[in-house]
């Protein structure tokens, strides 16, 4: 099961990286490819997979109270590690985000190869509640230890338009409440959105593979590495031991094990470059979570729920 789930999605982002080596695709290839699956078919396939999802999937609170408290507390750690160890104002915004920030197009490619469409519809609702409260702890750290060249007050305002105006957030919100106040979807419906979901993830992952800096590592090896110990080890034992607590049992419990697991965000490196922190560190810490998450989620796929 675990190399039958995790070979896919890695052979993909391998596929990127070689593509974008031997220069069969470029870097004006890949912005596009980039729009069209963050604005269109990812959101697509969220909207799909959620406003399927029976009410019952909406009730399984202690599914998304285990992976907001573990988010919660892995940020409380990770920021007392940037204090305890004078982390430079320059790397934090970098190296916190990366604590704790997850990749989404690497989470749905796993859970619907390994969980199948009951999986995606725990994770589509799940990541719609927990992606604006990443975005407000991520653009906090970096506005509060960025370089002052603008007012937080204004900082804040742009923080609040880029959360309402998020593909990710929009899809996931008005699949829940399609799947609220409707039956699924009519059949030409149905076939629609299912063609856009085969283009969404291939170009998710050639896009992943692409964006890997693995040469940055060896410059920023020791935080790089810290930041993924928090991610890809603390995050998912916290996480365990929440799942536990709140009884989280069957396809919702390796949801949330794979959720934990997942390597960091490549969007940590667009907002780090939007607001002033170190874009290389950022790389990095991408590239060197995406590679040892092939451990951790096969982990999380190995270990059987309660």
């Amino acid at each position: 099961m675990v190399f039958n789930s995790l070979f896919p999605v890695f052979a993909l982002i391998l596929s990127g990286s070689l593509l974008k080596r031997f220069s069969l695709t470029n870097d004006v290839f890949l912005h596009t490819s980039d729009k069209l699956t963050y604005y269109i078919f990812f959101p697509l396939l969220l909207f799909w997979k959620i406003g399927s999802a029976s009410t019952a999937f909406f009730s399984n609170s202690g599914l998304y109270k285990s992976v907001i408290c573990s988010v919660l507390i892995v940020y409380v750690l990770s920021t007392a590690f940037i204090f305890l160890f004078k982390v430079s104002d320059f790397k934090v915004g970098s190296f916190s985000q990366s604590c704790y920030r997850f990749n989404s197009y690497i989470g749905v490619a796993v859970v619907l190869s390994a969980l199948g469409e009951e999986g995606i519809q725990h994770f589509g609702i799940l990541i719609g509640m927990i992606i604006p409260i990443i975005n407000v702890l991520c653009v906090s750290m970096l506005i509060w230890f960025s370089e002052k060249k603008a007012l937080p007050v204004k900082r804040m305002g742009q923080i609040f338009k880029g959360l309402i105006s998020n593909p990710l957030i929009l899809a996931c919100i008005s699949g829940i409440v399609y799947a609220n106040l409707a039956d699924g979807f009519p059949p030409f419906i149905v076939h629609t959105l299912r063609l856009c979901s085969f283009a969404a993830l291939p170009l998710a992952m050639l896009s992943v593979g692409a964006a890997l800096s693995v040469g940055s590592i060896k410059d920023h090896f020791k935080l790089s590495l810290i930041a993924s110990i928090f991610k890809l080890l603390l995050l998912p034992a916290v996480g365990y031991l929440l799942l536990m607590k709140f009884g989280v049992t069957g396809i919702a419990f390796k949801v949330g094990l794979i959720y934990f697991a997942l390597p960091t965000s490549p969007a940590l490196y667009i907002l780090s470059s939007q607001l002033n922190s170190d874009t290389e560190l950022a790389s990095a810490a991408i590239a060197l979570s995406t590679i040892l998450s092939f451990f951790s989620l096969s982990a999380a796929l190995l270990m059987n729920p309660p």
